[in-house]
């Protein structure tokens, strides 16, 4: 079982940045889809960005030219720089896998592994 571990959240002001880091376990990193979702007190988890395996990149429209994602196979890593954060961003943010190797992600249910979530604060 993979273990993803996220770290890089804390309180920041409105129009600050933040890089948030997920370090996941294990050989086959390379071969995942790995996505950021958020959850905000009170409202369901949504989807922010997506790196495929292949380096094809999407984002949710609200952090589009604001949010960056990115990966470094060779250390199982996968960040999201956030910038010109808005109050509106401040959630538990959480590192997802795709369940399978080489697979497209379509819906938050295609991801089968999450990490622990790691708090950001934007403050206005």
């Amino acid at each position: 079982q993979v273990q993803l571990v996220e770290s890089g959240g804390g309180l920041v002001q409105a129009g600050g940045s933040l890089r948030l880091s997920c370090t996941a376990s294990g050989p086959t990193f390379s071969r995942y889809t790995m996505g950021w979702f958020r959850q905000a007190p009170g409202k369901e988890r949504e989807f922010v960005a997506v790196i495929g395996w292949s380096g094809g990149t999407n984002y949710v429209d609200s952090v589009k030219g604001r949010f960056t994602i990115s990966r470094d196979n060779a250390m199982n890593k996968v960040y999201l720089q956030m910038s010109s954060l808005k109050p509106e961003d401040t959630a538990v943010y959480y590192c997802a896998r795709h369940s399978r190797p080489y697979g497209s992600a379509g819906q938050t249910a295609d991801f089968g592994s999450w990490g622990q979530g790691t708090q950001v604060t934007v403050s206005s």
